[in-house]
């Protein structure tokens, strides 16, 4: 099971961050965004196949692929933005963390915008 894996790579990874805290703190950072980068990569695989199954979805339903991608984009500047965020704050820097956060909601916004317009649009549409 890939979620065990994960885990048990969280858990080393908190271990090892731990006992490096008090011998080299500056390593104990390494090892943390490590770890991190590690269980992202083993996440990407099961994101490739969510991305695949809503694209199949999106063929079979005729919607709008901007839309579709807009979703995505959204979807993963969120997880960017929190995996960056959680790095910050794991390094002490709480105030970089909230910035980052809110850059991230910025750019959600932006990347919102045709979903909202096309909204519009169809309720105009059935206005009229």
């Amino acid at each position: 099971m890939e979620i065990l894996k994960i885990i048990l790579i969280g858990v080393i990874t908190c271990v090892a961050t731990i006992v490096l805290k008090n011998i080299k703190p500056e390593l104990s950072i390494l090892v943390s965004l490590a770890g991190g980068v590690v269980i992202l990569v083993m996440v990407i695989n099961s994101l490739t196949e969510i991305i695949t199954n809503f694209s199949g979805i999106v063929n079979k339903t005729n919607v709008n692929t901007q839309l579709f991608s807009s979703v995505l984009k959204i979807v993963g500047v969120g997880y960017i933005t929190e995996f960056g965020a959680n790095i910050c704050q794991d390094t002490g820097n709480s105030s970089i963390a909230d910035k980052v956060l809110l850059a991230g909601k910025v750019i959600i916004l932006c990347f919102a915008l045709p979903i909202v317009n096309s909204m519009l649009n169809v309720i105009i549409g059935l206005i009229q």
